[in-house]
Protein backbone atom coordinates (compact mmCIF):
# COMPACT_ATOMS: atom_id res chain seq x y z
CA UNK A 1 0.00 0.00 0.00
CA UNK A 2 1.10 3.36 -1.11
CA UNK A 3 0.10 6.48 0.42
CA UNK A 4 -0.37 10.13 -0.40
CA UNK A 5 3.49 10.90 -0.21
CA UNK A 6 4.79 7.88 -1.86
CA UNK A 7 5.78 5.60 0.78
CA UNK A 8 5.05 2.39 1.15
CA UNK A 9 3.45 0.14 4.29
CA UNK A 10 5.97 -1.85 4.69
CA UNK A 11 3.48 -4.58 7.37
CA UNK A 12 3.44 -7.49 5.90
CA UNK A 13 1.10 -8.92 4.14
CA UNK A 14 0.29 -12.47 2.83
CA UNK A 15 -2.51 -14.37 1.85
CA UNK A 16 -2.41 -18.00 3.38
CA UNK A 17 -2.80 -20.85 0.70
CA UNK A 18 -6.34 -22.16 2.50
CA UNK A 19 -7.48 -19.03 2.61
CA UNK A 20 -6.91 -18.12 -0.88
CA UNK A 21 -7.90 -21.42 -2.03
CA UNK A 22 -11.15 -21.46 -0.30
CA UNK A 23 -11.69 -17.83 -2.27
CA UNK A 24 -11.63 -19.74 -5.40
CA UNK A 25 -13.19 -22.31 -7.35
CA UNK A 26 -12.42 -25.79 -7.70
CA UNK A 27 -9.63 -26.45 -10.62
CA UNK A 28 -12.11 -29.05 -11.64
CA UNK A 29 -15.00 -27.33 -12.96
CA UNK A 30 -13.63 -25.70 -15.89
CA UNK A 31 -10.12 -26.46 -18.16
CA UNK A 32 -7.64 -25.34 -18.65
CA UNK A 33 -7.86 -25.53 -14.53
CA UNK A 34 -4.82 -22.46 -14.27
CA UNK A 35 -7.07 -20.22 -16.95
CA UNK A 36 -9.64 -20.76 -15.10
CA UNK A 37 -8.35 -19.98 -11.24
CA UNK A 38 -6.64 -16.99 -13.08
CA UNK A 39 -9.39 -15.33 -13.97
CA UNK A 40 -11.05 -15.64 -10.51
CA UNK A 41 -7.79 -14.32 -8.93
CA UNK A 42 -8.30 -11.78 -11.51
CA UNK A 43 -11.74 -10.73 -10.24
CA UNK A 44 -11.07 -11.20 -6.80
CA UNK A 45 -8.42 -8.78 -6.97
CA UNK A 46 -10.48 -6.27 -8.90
CA UNK A 47 -13.44 -6.52 -6.80
CA UNK A 48 -11.15 -5.48 -4.22
CA UNK A 49 -11.39 -8.64 -1.96
CA UNK A 50 -8.13 -10.04 -2.67
CA UNK A 51 -5.86 -6.75 -2.06
CA UNK A 52 -2.62 -5.19 -3.89
CA UNK A 53 0.59 -5.77 -2.58
CA UNK A 54 -0.46 -9.14 -1.24
CA UNK A 55 2.04 -12.02 -1.31
CA UNK A 56 0.60 -15.10 -2.57
CA UNK A 57 1.58 -18.76 -1.43
CA UNK A 58 4.34 -20.58 -2.11
CA UNK A 59 3.15 -22.91 -5.66
CA UNK A 60 3.89 -25.83 -3.67
CA UNK A 61 1.59 -25.29 -0.72
CA UNK A 62 -1.40 -23.73 -3.33
CA UNK A 63 -1.19 -26.64 -5.37
CA UNK A 64 -1.44 -28.51 -2.20
CA UNK A 65 -5.02 -26.59 -0.76
CA UNK A 66 -6.06 -26.30 -3.75
CA UNK A 67 -5.88 -30.63 -4.58
CA UNK A 68 -3.69 -29.93 -8.15
CA UNK A 69 -0.78 -29.76 -9.28
CA UNK A 70 1.97 -27.82 -9.44
CA UNK A 71 2.18 -27.56 -12.68
CA UNK A 72 -1.17 -25.80 -12.78
CA UNK A 73 0.24 -23.54 -10.16
CA UNK A 74 2.96 -22.65 -11.98
CA UNK A 75 1.18 -21.87 -15.01
CA UNK A 76 -1.42 -19.81 -12.90
CA UNK A 77 1.05 -17.68 -11.60
CA UNK A 78 2.90 -17.18 -15.15
CA UNK A 79 -0.73 -15.98 -16.80
CA UNK A 80 -1.31 -13.57 -13.67
CA UNK A 81 2.04 -12.29 -14.21
CA UNK A 82 1.44 -12.07 -18.01
CA UNK A 83 -1.84 -10.55 -17.41
CA UNK A 84 -0.28 -7.81 -14.72
CA UNK A 85 -2.04 -9.08 -12.03
CA UNK A 86 1.00 -10.19 -10.12
CA UNK A 87 4.60 -9.50 -10.23
CA UNK A 88 7.75 -11.67 -8.78
CA UNK A 89 10.53 -10.58 -6.57
CA UNK A 90 13.78 -12.61 -6.82
CA UNK A 91 13.67 -14.22 -3.61
CA UNK A 92 10.69 -12.90 -2.19
CA UNK A 93 7.88 -14.68 -3.78
CA UNK A 94 4.43 -13.21 -6.46
CA UNK A 95 3.04 -10.43 -5.02
CA UNK A 96 -0.51 -9.61 -6.28
CA UNK A 97 -0.89 -5.84 -8.66
CA UNK A 98 -2.78 -4.63 -11.26
CA UNK A 99 -2.36 -3.82 -14.90
CA UNK A 100 -0.29 -0.15 -15.51
CA UNK A 101 -3.67 0.01 -17.82
CA UNK A 102 -6.19 -0.09 -15.35
CA UNK A 103 -5.00 2.86 -13.34
CA UNK A 104 -7.86 5.29 -13.15
CA UNK A 105 -8.38 8.74 -14.69
CA UNK A 106 -9.09 11.42 -12.93
CA UNK A 107 -12.27 13.72 -11.47
CA UNK A 108 -11.34 16.86 -13.07
CA UNK A 109 -14.11 16.92 -15.55
CA UNK A 110 -17.17 16.80 -12.89
CA UNK A 111 -15.34 20.03 -11.32
CA UNK A 112 -16.34 22.32 -14.50
CA UNK A 113 -19.70 24.21 -14.50
CA UNK A 114 -22.95 22.66 -14.73
CA UNK A 115 -23.98 21.68 -18.55
CA UNK A 116 -27.01 19.82 -19.84
CA UNK A 117 -25.36 16.42 -19.22
CA UNK A 118 -28.06 13.89 -16.68
CA UNK A 119 -25.60 13.62 -13.22
CA UNK A 120 -25.34 10.46 -12.32
CA UNK A 121 -22.02 11.14 -10.57
CA UNK A 122 -23.41 12.69 -7.04
CA UNK A 123 -25.61 10.40 -4.93
CA UNK A 124 -27.67 13.38 -3.22
CA UNK A 125 -31.20 14.23 -3.63
CA UNK A 126 -32.61 17.57 -4.06
CA UNK A 127 -34.92 19.74 -1.34
CA UNK A 128 -38.40 20.46 -2.44
CA UNK A 129 -39.09 24.11 -3.27
CA UNK A 130 -42.25 24.31 -0.84
CA UNK A 131 -40.49 22.52 2.00
CA UNK A 132 -37.48 24.79 1.73
CA UNK A 133 -39.97 27.92 1.35
CA UNK A 134 -42.30 26.61 4.55
CA UNK A 135 -38.87 26.35 6.89
CA UNK A 136 -37.29 30.02 5.45
CA UNK A 137 -41.07 31.62 6.84
CA UNK A 138 -40.54 29.64 10.29
CA UNK A 139 -37.27 30.78 10.87
CA UNK A 140 -37.30 34.37 10.21
CA UNK A 141 -39.10 35.25 13.58
CA UNK A 142 -36.14 33.27 15.23
CA UNK A 143 -33.27 34.52 13.68
CA UNK A 144 -34.38 38.17 14.44
CA UNK A 145 -34.22 36.58 18.30
CA UNK A 146 -30.53 35.60 17.13
CA UNK A 147 -29.13 38.64 15.83
CA UNK A 148 -29.59 40.56 18.91
CA UNK A 149 -25.96 38.54 19.86
CA UNK A 150 -22.88 38.45 18.19
CA UNK A 151 -23.84 34.66 16.25
CA UNK A 152 -20.84 32.76 17.25
CA UNK A 153 -21.28 29.55 18.14
CA UNK A 154 -18.24 27.56 17.77
CA UNK A 155 -19.94 24.12 19.31
CA UNK A 156 -23.10 24.72 17.35
CA UNK A 157 -26.63 26.42 18.52
CA UNK A 158 -27.62 25.06 21.85
CA UNK A 159 -30.70 23.81 20.78
CA UNK A 160 -29.62 22.16 18.28
CA UNK A 161 -26.97 20.33 19.60
CA UNK A 162 -30.01 19.52 22.21
CA UNK A 163 -32.27 18.02 19.36
CA UNK A 164 -29.58 16.38 18.22
CA UNK A 165 -28.39 14.78 21.54
CA UNK A 166 -32.30 13.52 21.98
CA UNK A 167 -32.39 11.99 18.27
CA UNK A 168 -29.56 9.64 19.88
CA UNK A 169 -30.97 8.94 22.28
CA UNK A 170 -34.05 7.90 21.04
CA UNK A 171 -32.52 5.59 18.78
CA UNK A 172 -30.92 3.53 21.76
CA UNK A 173 -27.63 5.31 22.49
CA UNK A 174 -27.93 7.57 25.52
CA UNK A 175 -26.20 11.23 24.52
CA UNK A 176 -26.05 14.64 26.24
CA UNK A 177 -25.48 17.66 24.08
CA UNK A 178 -22.27 18.46 25.29
CA UNK A 179 -21.35 14.86 23.53
CA UNK A 180 -22.33 17.16 20.20
CA UNK A 181 -20.53 18.94 17.75
CA UNK A 182 -22.47 20.82 15.09
CA UNK A 183 -20.42 21.02 11.05
CA UNK A 184 -20.41 22.34 8.57
CA UNK A 185 -21.02 18.84 6.97
CA UNK A 186 -20.04 15.46 7.59
CA UNK A 187 -17.02 15.92 5.41
CA UNK A 188 -16.16 18.59 7.94
CA UNK A 189 -16.16 16.50 11.01
CA UNK A 190 -13.95 13.93 9.42
CA UNK A 191 -11.33 16.29 8.60
CA UNK A 192 -12.10 17.75 12.52
CA UNK A 193 -11.30 14.61 13.23
CA UNK A 194 -8.30 13.51 11.25
CA UNK A 195 -6.51 16.61 11.96
CA UNK A 196 -6.94 15.72 16.26
CA UNK A 197 -6.56 12.38 16.11
CA UNK A 198 -4.01 11.71 13.66
CA UNK A 199 -0.86 12.32 12.39
CA UNK A 200 1.16 12.09 8.76
CA UNK A 201 2.46 8.84 8.69
CA UNK A 202 -0.41 6.99 11.24
CA UNK A 203 -2.27 4.27 9.23
CA UNK A 204 -6.35 4.07 9.01
CA UNK A 205 -8.37 1.10 8.32
CA UNK A 206 -10.39 1.93 5.64
CA UNK A 207 -13.48 0.12 3.87
CA UNK A 208 -12.28 -1.40 0.10
CA UNK A 209 -14.18 0.70 -1.71
CA UNK A 210 -15.61 3.25 0.32
CA UNK A 211 -16.59 6.81 -0.21
CA UNK A 212 -14.26 8.89 -2.45
CA UNK A 213 -14.16 12.12 -0.49
CA UNK A 214 -13.34 10.59 2.68
CA UNK A 215 -10.41 8.79 1.05
CA UNK A 216 -9.07 11.85 -0.64
CA UNK A 217 -9.18 13.56 3.07
CA UNK A 218 -7.67 10.81 4.25
CA UNK A 219 -4.56 11.16 1.34
CA UNK A 220 -4.51 14.69 2.25
CA UNK A 221 -4.34 14.18 5.84
CA UNK A 222 -0.97 11.67 4.66
CA UNK A 223 -2.63 8.84 6.89
CA UNK A 224 -1.17 5.74 5.65
CA UNK A 225 -4.55 3.09 4.38
CA UNK A 226 -4.94 -0.42 5.51
CA UNK A 227 -8.11 -1.57 3.38
CA UNK A 228 -10.47 -4.19 4.40
CA UNK A 229 -12.68 -5.69 1.77
CA UNK A 230 -16.37 -4.85 1.33
CA UNK A 231 -18.33 -6.74 -1.10
CA UNK A 232 -22.51 -6.22 -1.91
CA UNK A 233 -23.06 -9.98 -1.89
CA UNK A 234 -21.07 -10.95 1.54
CA UNK A 235 -20.93 -7.70 3.11
CA UNK A 236 -17.59 -7.18 5.86
CA UNK A 237 -15.49 -10.37 6.34
CA UNK A 238 -15.35 -9.23 10.34
CA UNK A 239 -12.30 -11.55 10.97
CA UNK A 240 -10.07 -9.97 8.25
CA UNK A 241 -11.00 -6.83 10.38
CA UNK A 242 -10.07 -7.89 13.49
CA UNK A 243 -6.63 -9.18 12.15
CA UNK A 244 -6.49 -6.06 10.67
CA UNK A 245 -6.62 -4.13 13.68
CA UNK A 246 -4.11 -6.51 15.64
CA UNK A 247 -2.01 -6.62 13.03
CA UNK A 248 -1.31 -3.01 11.79
CA UNK A 249 -2.80 -1.42 14.85
CA UNK A 250 -3.65 0.96 12.97
CA UNK A 251 -4.55 4.88 14.80
CA UNK A 252 -8.22 5.37 13.81
CA UNK A 253 -10.35 3.07 11.69
CA UNK A 254 -13.34 4.55 9.32
CA UNK A 255 -16.94 2.38 8.71
CA UNK A 256 -19.91 2.99 6.91
CA UNK A 257 -22.04 0.69 8.27
CA UNK A 258 -25.68 1.50 7.26
CA UNK A 259 -26.25 1.36 3.67
CA UNK A 260 -23.00 1.25 3.12
CA UNK A 261 -21.20 3.91 0.12
CA UNK A 262 -21.50 2.36 -2.90
CA UNK A 263 -21.87 -1.41 -2.25
CA UNK A 264 -25.25 -0.99 -0.58
CA UNK A 265 -24.88 -3.25 2.65
CA UNK A 266 -25.69 -3.23 6.44
CA UNK A 267 -23.29 -4.43 9.31
CA UNK A 268 -25.71 -7.00 11.20
CA UNK A 269 -25.44 -6.35 15.01
CA UNK A 270 -23.19 -8.96 15.89
CA UNK A 271 -20.44 -7.85 14.01
CA UNK A 272 -20.63 -4.21 14.94
CA UNK A 273 -20.24 -5.73 18.95
CA UNK A 274 -17.31 -8.00 17.75
CA UNK A 275 -15.86 -4.58 15.41
CA UNK A 276 -15.85 -2.58 18.90
CA UNK A 277 -14.71 -4.95 20.37
CA UNK A 278 -11.35 -5.24 18.20
CA UNK A 279 -10.61 -1.68 18.19
CA UNK A 280 -10.84 -1.63 22.09
CA UNK A 281 -8.37 -4.12 22.18
CA UNK A 282 -6.36 -2.69 19.61
CA UNK A 283 -6.46 1.21 20.98
CA UNK A 284 -8.00 2.38 17.74
CA UNK A 285 -9.87 5.06 17.11
CA UNK A 286 -13.00 3.98 15.34
CA UNK A 287 -14.85 6.67 12.93
CA UNK A 288 -18.30 5.57 12.06
CA UNK A 289 -19.92 7.82 9.39
CA UNK A 290 -23.76 7.25 9.33
CA UNK A 291 -24.94 9.74 7.47
CA UNK A 292 -27.36 7.30 5.32
CA UNK A 293 -28.59 5.51 8.38
CA UNK A 294 -31.89 7.16 8.34
CA UNK A 295 -32.47 6.11 4.39
CA UNK A 296 -33.82 2.78 5.56
CA UNK A 297 -36.25 1.13 2.61
CA UNK A 298 -37.17 -2.12 3.08
CA UNK A 299 -35.48 -2.51 6.87
CA UNK A 300 -35.83 -0.57 9.92
CA UNK A 301 -33.18 2.02 10.33
CA UNK A 302 -30.03 0.20 12.46
CA UNK A 303 -29.35 1.49 16.22
CA UNK A 304 -26.24 3.50 16.50
CA UNK A 305 -22.95 1.61 16.14
CA UNK A 306 -21.80 2.95 19.12
CA UNK A 307 -24.58 1.42 20.82
CA UNK A 308 -23.88 -2.16 20.69
CA UNK A 309 -20.79 -2.13 23.06
CA UNK A 310 -17.68 0.15 24.56
CA UNK A 311 -17.97 3.90 22.69
CA UNK A 312 -15.24 5.78 24.94
CA UNK A 313 -13.65 5.31 21.25
CA UNK A 314 -15.98 6.06 18.41
CA UNK A 315 -17.00 8.78 16.74
CA UNK A 316 -19.77 9.21 15.36
CA UNK A 317 -20.36 11.46 11.87
CA UNK A 318 -24.02 12.34 10.80
CA UNK A 319 -25.19 14.97 8.11
CA UNK A 320 -28.39 16.06 6.32
CA UNK A 321 -26.95 16.10 3.36
CA UNK A 322 -28.23 12.91 2.21
CA UNK A 323 -31.33 13.05 4.16
CA UNK A 324 -32.61 16.46 3.02
CA UNK A 325 -30.14 18.98 1.32
CA UNK A 326 -26.70 18.80 1.08
CA UNK A 327 -26.81 22.59 0.09
CA UNK A 328 -27.55 23.19 3.68
CA UNK A 329 -24.16 22.00 4.76
CA UNK A 330 -24.89 20.50 7.90
CA UNK A 331 -23.47 17.94 10.07
CA UNK A 332 -22.43 16.74 13.06
CA UNK A 333 -20.36 14.47 15.50
CA UNK A 334 -20.84 12.58 18.65
CA UNK A 335 -18.11 11.72 21.11
CA UNK A 336 -17.04 11.89 24.53
CA UNK A 337 -17.32 15.11 25.88
CA UNK A 338 -14.13 16.06 26.78
CA UNK A 339 -13.02 15.16 22.87
CA UNK A 340 -15.78 17.25 21.83
CA UNK A 341 -14.38 20.12 23.54
CA UNK A 342 -10.89 19.70 21.77
CA UNK A 343 -12.59 19.44 18.54
CA UNK A 344 -14.18 22.54 18.72
CA UNK A 345 -11.29 24.57 19.80
CA UNK A 346 -9.61 22.95 16.57
CA UNK A 347 -12.51 24.09 14.85
CA UNK A 348 -12.51 27.78 16.14
CA UNK A 349 -8.77 27.90 14.28
CA UNK A 350 -10.49 27.37 10.89
CA UNK A 351 -14.30 29.05 10.96
CA UNK A 352 -15.42 30.13 14.21
CA UNK A 353 -18.82 28.27 14.38
CA UNK A 354 -21.61 27.51 11.73
CA UNK A 355 -24.00 29.83 9.75
CA UNK A 356 -26.93 30.40 12.59
CA UNK A 357 -29.23 30.63 9.63
CA UNK A 358 -28.29 27.25 8.28
CA UNK A 359 -28.68 26.00 11.61
CA UNK A 360 -31.98 27.30 12.36
CA UNK A 361 -33.35 25.83 9.19
CA UNK A 362 -31.99 22.41 10.14
CA UNK A 363 -33.31 22.98 13.63
CA UNK A 364 -36.73 23.68 11.64
CA UNK A 365 -36.33 20.41 9.44
CA UNK A 366 -35.43 18.22 11.79
CA UNK A 367 -38.20 18.62 14.16
CA UNK A 368 -40.68 18.43 11.20
CA UNK A 369 -40.43 14.76 11.11
CA UNK A 370 -43.87 13.72 9.75
CA UNK A 371 -43.60 15.33 6.29
CA UNK A 372 -40.01 15.41 4.51
CA UNK A 373 -37.99 11.71 5.87
CA UNK A 374 -41.54 9.45 4.69
CA UNK A 375 -42.27 11.78 1.34
CA UNK A 376 -38.22 11.39 0.79
CA UNK A 377 -37.93 7.52 1.58
CA UNK A 378 -41.35 7.35 -1.05
CA UNK A 379 -39.11 9.17 -3.80
CA UNK A 380 -36.39 7.13 -3.12
CA UNK A 381 -38.17 3.65 -3.68
CA UNK A 382 -39.45 4.62 -7.20
CA UNK A 383 -36.25 6.52 -8.11
CA UNK A 384 -34.79 2.65 -7.40
CA UNK A 385 -37.62 0.47 -8.78
CA UNK A 386 -37.19 2.52 -11.88
CA UNK A 387 -33.74 2.69 -12.27
CA UNK A 388 -33.58 -1.39 -11.90
CA UNK A 389 -36.14 -1.39 -14.13
CA UNK A 390 -34.57 0.63 -17.08
CA UNK A 391 -30.96 -1.48 -16.31
CA UNK A 392 -33.40 -4.96 -16.55
CA UNK A 393 -34.77 -3.54 -20.21
CA UNK A 394 -31.72 -1.58 -21.49
CA UNK A 395 -28.54 -3.68 -20.01
CA UNK A 396 -29.88 -7.00 -18.84
CA UNK A 397 -25.95 -7.71 -19.36
CA UNK A 398 -25.12 -6.06 -16.00
CA UNK A 399 -25.95 -7.62 -12.63
CA UNK A 400 -26.42 -6.09 -9.05
CA UNK A 401 -28.11 -6.59 -6.10
CA UNK A 402 -30.88 -4.47 -4.39
CA UNK A 403 -29.87 -2.81 -1.20
CA UNK A 404 -32.07 -2.22 1.45
CA UNK A 405 -31.63 1.09 1.96
CA UNK A 406 -29.14 4.48 0.54
CA UNK A 407 -28.82 6.32 -2.61
CA UNK A 408 -27.45 4.03 -5.30
CA UNK A 409 -26.98 0.52 -6.71
CA UNK A 410 -23.25 -0.96 -7.10
CA UNK A 411 -23.46 -2.75 -10.44
CA UNK A 412 -21.25 -4.88 -12.10
CA UNK A 413 -20.66 -4.58 -15.72
CA UNK A 414 -19.64 -8.12 -16.42
CA UNK A 415 -15.77 -6.40 -17.46
CA UNK A 416 -13.25 -4.28 -16.57
CA UNK A 417 -14.34 -1.34 -18.96
CA UNK A 418 -15.67 1.22 -16.36
CA UNK A 419 -13.42 4.10 -16.91
CA UNK A 420 -14.10 3.85 -20.61
CA UNK A 421 -17.85 3.62 -20.28
CA UNK A 422 -17.53 7.08 -18.02
CA UNK A 423 -15.49 8.63 -20.75
CA UNK A 424 -18.38 7.28 -23.73
CA UNK A 425 -21.12 8.34 -21.08
CA UNK A 426 -19.85 11.93 -21.24
CA UNK A 427 -20.57 12.21 -24.91
CA UNK A 428 -23.77 10.57 -25.07
CA UNK A 429 -24.88 13.45 -21.83
CA UNK A 430 -24.58 11.55 -18.87
CA UNK A 431 -21.99 11.78 -15.79
CA UNK A 432 -21.19 8.92 -13.74
CA UNK A 433 -18.19 7.58 -12.17
CA UNK A 434 -16.31 3.74 -12.77
CA UNK A 435 -15.83 1.49 -9.72
CA UNK A 436 -12.59 2.76 -9.17
CA UNK A 437 -13.26 6.20 -8.04
CA UNK A 438 -14.50 4.93 -4.79
CA UNK A 439 -11.31 2.18 -4.64
CA UNK A 440 -8.25 2.78 -1.88
CA UNK A 441 -5.85 1.35 -4.77
CA UNK A 442 -6.37 3.01 -8.43
CA UNK A 443 -7.55 0.46 -10.79
CA UNK A 444 -9.76 -1.43 -8.76
CA UNK A 445 -13.63 -1.80 -9.17
CA UNK A 446 -13.17 -1.26 -13.03
CA UNK A 447 -15.87 -3.41 -13.65
CA UNK A 448 -18.37 -1.65 -11.28
CA UNK A 449 -20.23 1.69 -11.78
CA UNK A 450 -22.15 3.46 -8.24
CA UNK A 451 -26.11 4.78 -10.31
CA UNK A 452 -27.67 6.76 -7.67
CA UNK A 453 -31.56 6.57 -8.04
CA UNK A 454 -32.25 10.36 -6.34
CA UNK A 455 -32.75 11.90 -9.97
CA UNK A 456 -36.49 11.79 -11.26
CA UNK A 457 -37.62 8.46 -12.77
CA UNK A 458 -37.94 9.52 -16.42
CA UNK A 459 -34.60 11.37 -15.78
CA UNK A 460 -32.98 7.51 -14.90
CA UNK A 461 -34.78 5.98 -17.51
CA UNK A 462 -33.09 8.07 -20.10
CA UNK A 463 -29.90 7.85 -18.66
CA UNK A 464 -29.76 4.22 -18.52
CA UNK A 465 -31.05 4.16 -22.39
CA UNK A 466 -27.89 7.09 -22.86
CA UNK A 467 -25.77 4.24 -21.24
CA UNK A 468 -26.40 1.45 -23.12
CA UNK A 469 -25.99 3.50 -26.83
CA UNK A 470 -22.18 4.56 -24.66
CA UNK A 471 -21.58 0.74 -24.07
CA UNK A 472 -22.60 -0.96 -27.33
CA UNK A 473 -20.21 1.61 -29.53
CA UNK A 474 -19.98 -0.17 -32.53
CA UNK A 475 -23.28 -2.20 -32.84
CA UNK A 476 -21.95 -5.33 -34.03
CA UNK A 477 -20.20 -6.31 -31.74
CA UNK A 478 -22.70 -6.76 -28.13
CA UNK A 479 -20.99 -5.85 -24.85
CA UNK A 480 -21.23 -9.82 -23.96
CA UNK A 481 -18.66 -10.41 -26.63
CA UNK A 482 -16.39 -7.65 -25.70
CA UNK A 483 -16.29 -7.64 -22.19
CA UNK A 484 -14.49 -10.99 -22.25
CA UNK A 485 -11.19 -9.90 -23.76
CA UNK A 486 -9.67 -8.78 -20.57
CA UNK A 487 -8.43 -12.21 -19.83
CA UNK A 488 -7.58 -14.56 -22.30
Amino acid sequence: MVDAGGHRDRTPRTVGSKQLAAMLPSPALARPAYRHLAHAIGELILDGRLALHVRLPAERELATALGTSRTTVTALYDLLRQDGFAHSRQGSGTWTSLPPSRATKGVSRLLGPADTAIDLARAAPALPQEVLADALAEVAPRLALHSASPGYHPYGLPELRSLLAARFTARGLATTPEQILVTAGAQHALNLVLGLLSGPGDRIMVENPSYPNALEAMRRARLRPVSVPVTDDGGWDIEIIESTLRRSVPRLAHLIPDFHNPTGGVMPPAERARTLRAVQRAGTWLVVDETLTELALDVPAPEPFAAHGESGRVVTLGSMSKTHWAGLRIGWLRAPARLVEEFAAQRVATDMGGSVVDQLLALTLLTDTDRLPAERLTTLREGRAALTEALTRHVPHWSWRLPPGGLSLWVDLGGPHASELAERGLEHGVRVEGGGYFATDPGLFEHRLRLPYTLPAQTLTEAVQRLARAESGDASTPPSARRRHWIA
